[in-house]
């Protein structure tokens, strides 16, 4: 297809590297939960939040930078 001989083939969306960190911090996000349940329920609720995880680290990393929402009063 192209002049160069090569069919390469782009995705939209997240750099080559993305779906492989994202694989590892989730099965990070899975141990790190698993072992901190102490039950049944939080064990469940730990592979739901497993696939969730950055949402999770981008909040706390938002927080940290912003004070946890906390706004000043303009007058």
């Amino acid at each position: 297809m192209g002049g160069n001989g090569r069919d390469v083939q782009r995705r939209g969306g997240a750099a080559p590297g993305g779906d492989a960190v994202y694989g590892f911090g989730m099965i990070g996000a899975w141990v790190y939960y698993w072992r901190t349940a102490d039950g049944a329920g939080d064990r469940a609720l730990g592979v739901l939040k497993g696939l969730v995880w950055p949402a999770f680290l981008v909040h706390e990393a938002f927080s940290a930078v912003g004070g946890r929402g906390r706004r000043e009063d303009p007058t």
